[in-house]
Formats: structure tokens, C-alpha cells, sequence
């Protein structure tokens, strides 16, 4: 963390003074510094060798003027920023552009958070007193946020000379000691690391290979840097539009059994949206059930259930990093952004120990290669082959329909080929889902329609390459 600090070159060397109270804010400060700092100065810089004449002299004239027009930049948010310049009919320059950049990398991030992100970037600037009077509008706009008191705390105890301040070595080694301390310097380090490694323009996480139009939203959760990406679908494909700070289970992730405090992960839906009045205040604002175990959960043995994302208690807004029972826990505030978006039974949650993100065209390659696969599968059924067709399953392979037991799928693959034989059928709305872990999967799911009829059925198959091919283990008839 010290090394850390030293990068950030925090501008008022007194406040090292404090360090050992106020390290965990230095660093914090340091890290938004170290992310784009560099890159404001040499913008700063560019824009001053272009000025020339009459507006290089009058810039050299007024140093002071300037340097107060470069702070109050500084304090601005980055909408506060862009409101700034529209009044003043002027553009940005590029170092505050720069700025703006940065802070708006949280998209659509709780206001909560991104005010937090506010009061890092002015303490790490040299500007305490700013800093302390935002943290103190926080606190007293989110009273449970505890992350948000610790800051303000620590800014106060800038405010303190250093001859009238208590010897506070005991204190800060009992700080030190204490979990709930800790907890909350990872949950500042987490947020952070979420502003200074974005996703890249024009990705998307590897899991999402194709998803229909008719999923409106798809969610991502990175347990490495307690985050939830919401990703919006559109004609123009997958586009991340907010992301938000989670916790995932106290005993980490990779569920496996019953109450083992574990968060799974893998490729789920949401299944339902519990009404709040319905829930103990435990929940906060609501709760959105997701489909675990789901059908290659099943096959492998894993127990457990009732793995929800919810909210959190009154008195508390968020909670440590890894502090529930297996559940994606997020602050009542951003939740109820999600449950505004979320389509039950349409809404996809990916839950990986950390995101990839790949290029949209690499998804869509990954995507065609198994299209291949599936347009087979159908020209096996069209083509009325029995023996073909059971080429394309797994000896074990189990069909599913609404609230109906599992069924062995050999029993009805005879009737399917009966039904479909010579019908020309219509593929829609297919999304693909890809999980790798030591196995490789897949999760199609799509609609289809026969000739002659109105309206059809939506399946939702689970493959599994076995070396260059891929076989079904689990299909289930949604509808």
C-alpha cells in the first residue's frame, strides 16, 4: 500500500503525517491518480504548446487565474463538469475531458458510489477541506454507508493539528486488528479497481456468445472485483451501460453443497421477482431468484439452493465483499435499478471467478462455429433418422417440461422424429451461452416454429463437447 501511495504523489506532504489512520485513503486517492493523472498533465501540456500570439501572453499574465480555473475543474464530477462548460458556451479542454473520462467510467454507478469516487479524487489532489465537506453531504445522504463514515472519519482527523492530537498508537493497532476494518479497506480497494480496470470499448464478456433480442438485459457478475456489469441488447449487439458493487459469499465461491456459504458459478437465468413486503428486511428492496442448480450443476453433484440477488438491511448499504450465505448481495439503491430491467425467465446471469472480455466480432465466430452444430442436430430430425439423431445425445440425456419430473430422452425421441420428419421448421431468437470450467459447455436457447403453425415452443438445450463434438445432456421445453 505504501508503494502505492508513493506513485500517487499526493501533493501536500503533510498529510503524511497521518498515514497510519488515513492509509487506506491515500492509497485509494493514489490509485485514481496513478489512472489518469499522467495522461491529464500530458494533455495539459499539449494545450499549452498549441497556444500562441496573443492567447499565449495573456495565459502567462494571469498564473494564478489559471491555476484557480484548473481547481475548480478538478472538484467538478465529470456531469458536473459537462453542465459547466455548456453554461459557459465554451468546450472542455482536454485535461479536464481527461477527468470527465475518469469519472465517468462508473456508468451509471449508485450516486453513492460515484460521490465516494468524488472525495478520493479531491483528497488525492491535495484538497482536504473540499473533500471533508462532500464526504460530510454523503454521510448525511446515506447514513448506513459505512465506507463513506470511515473516509469522513479519517478526513476530520486531517482537520487536527498535529500538536493537539492524542497519541493514538493502541487505537490504530486495534484498527488494525479488527475485521470489520479490513473489510472495509477491501470494499474501498474493490470499488477502485473497478474504476481503473474497465471492460474495453466493443466487448463483451466470453460467456455471451449470441443473445436474442428478446433478452432485453443480460447480467455479469466478476467476483474477483466484487462487480455486477448490466449489459443492454440491442440491434447493435451487447453494450455495457452500469455496473455495481456486490458481495459474494463468505466462504468465497465455486458452490458445491448445501450451506457450504459458497456463491456458484456458471451460466443461470432469473426465475422470478420477490416482492420486498413479502421478505424480511434482511433482503432490502427485493430479491431475484436464479435458477440453481441448473441442469449441469445437476449432473455433477451439486446441492444447495435459494441463491438470490438481493438487497441488504436498513442500516446497512452495502456489505463486505464476501459476507453472505452464497447470495449476490447489492446496496437497496442499485438493486432497484436492476429490478426495473430484469425479464424473468429472459434476464441471463453469468457468475465467474473473473471476467474475460473479448471483441463482439469474436464472439460472433466463436458463435457460428456452433451454429454449425445445432443446424445439424436439426437436419438429423428433419431428415427422420433415428439412429443419426441419437448420435447428437449423451447416454444420460434427460428432458424436462414446466413442473414435470425429469424424463429419460430416448422415449420421446422417437415421437420428435415422427412430428418433424420433411417439415421445413424456423429457428428464432437463439442466444448462446458459453461456460468453461474444465468442461466445455454450452446453452442454447431458442425458439421454433413448424411449417403450417402459428406459433411454436422455446427450448433451452445443455450441450457438452466431448473432443471435437458436441452432445446433449439436458434440454428443457419452456413454453
Amino acid at each position: 500500500m505504501a508503494d502505492i501511495v508513493r506513485r500517487g504523489r499526493l501533493r501536500k506532504p503533510a498529510l503524511r503525517r497521518g498515514a497510519n489512520m488515513l492509509a487506506a485513503l491515500m492509497a485509494a486517492s493514489a490509485l485514481l491518480l496513478a489512472t489518469h493523472g499522467t495522461a491529464a498533465a500530458a494533455s495539459t501540456k499539449s494545450a499549452s504548446a498549441k497556444t500562441s500570439g496573443t492567447k499565449a501572453k495573456a495565459s502567462a499574465s494571469r498564473p494564478a487565474a489559471r491555476e484557480a480555473k484548473a481547481r475548480t475543474a478538478r472538484k467538478a464530477s465529470a456531469a458536473e463538469a459537462r453542465t459547466a462548460a455548456a453554461a459557459k458556451g465554451a468546450p472542455r479542454s482536454k485535461a479536464a475531458a481527461a477527468s470527465a473520462s475518469s469519472s465517468a467510467a462508473l456508468q451509471q454507478a449508485s450516486s453513492a458510489e460515484a460521490r465516494l469516487i468524488a472525495v478520493y479524487e479531491l483528497f488525492g489532489r491535495g484538497q482536504p477541506r473540499p473533500a471533508l465537506a462532500k464526504a460530510r453531504d454523503l454521510v448525511r445522504d446515506y447514513p448506513n454507508f459505512q465506507l463513506a463514515q470511515l473516509v469522513y472519519a479519517d478526513l476530520l482527523a486531517t482537520q487536527v493539528p498535529p500538536a493537539h492530537a492524542f497519541s493514538d498508537a493502541t487505537g490504530i493497532g486495534r484498527l488494525r486488528s479488527d475485521p470489520a476494518m479490513a473489510d472495509l479497506r477491501e470494499e474501498s480497494r474493490r470499488r477502485l479497481q473497478a474504476l481503473r480496470d474497465r471492460p474495453p470499448a466493443g466487448t463483451v464478456p466470453s460467456q455471451f456468445l449470441a443473445l436474442s433480442t428478446r433478452s432485453r438485459y443480460a447480467i455479469a457478475v466478476d467476483a474477483s472485483r466484487s462487480r455486477l456489469y448490466l449489459l443492454e441488447n440491442s440491434d447493435k449487439g451487447l453494450q455495457l451501460v452500469a455496473d455495481y458493487y456486490v458481495s459474494v459469499g463468505k466462504s468465497g465461491i465455486g458452490k458445491a453443497t448445501e450451506g457450504d456459504a459458497r456463491t456458484p458459478l456458471g451460466v443461470y437465468y432469473v426465475t422470478s421477482s420477490l416482492d420486498p413486503k413479502s421478505l424480511r428486511d434482511f433482503y432490502g428492496a427485493g430479491a431475484l431468484p436464479i435458477n440453481y442448480p441448473n441442469p449441469y450443476d445437476v449432473r455433477r453433484g451439486k446441492t444447495g439452493s435459494g441463491i438470490w440477488l438481493h438487497g441488504t438491511p436498513p442500516q446497512q448499504f452495502s456489505r463486505a465483499p464476501l459476507a453472505s450465505d452464497g447470495c449476490v448481495v447489492m446496496a437497496n439503491p442499485d438493486l432497484k435499478q436492476l429490478l426495473r430491467k430484469v425479464q424473468i425467465g429472459a434476464t441471463p446471469v453469468v457468475t465467474a471467478p473473473s471476467l474475460q472480455w473479448i471483441p463482439r466480432p469474436q464472439a460472433e465466430k466463436e458463435a457460428q462455429t456452433f451454429t454449425s452444430a445445432i443446424s445439424a442436430w436439426k437436419d438429423a430430425r428433419a431428415n427422420g433418422n433415428e439412429a443419426q439423431l441419437k448420435k447428437f445425445y449423451l447416454p444420460d440425456f434427460q428432458r424436462s417440461s414446466g413442473n414435470k419430473k425429469n424424463t429419460d430422452g430416448f422415449s420421446v425421441l422417437h415421437d420428435e422424429v415422427e412430428y418433424a420428419q420433411g417439415k421445413r421448421v424456423q429457428f428464432k431468437d437463439m442466444s448462446f451461452l458459453h461456460w468453461r470450467d474444465g468442461d466445455d459447455t454450452m446453452v442454447a436457447t431458442f425458439g421454433e416454429v413448424f411449417e403450417g403453425e402459428k406459433s411454436g415452443r422455446t427450448r433451452r438445450q445443455y450441450w457438452l463437447r466431448q473432443g471435437s463434438e458436441w452432445k446433449l445432456f439436458h434440454e428443457e421445453i419452456l413454453g
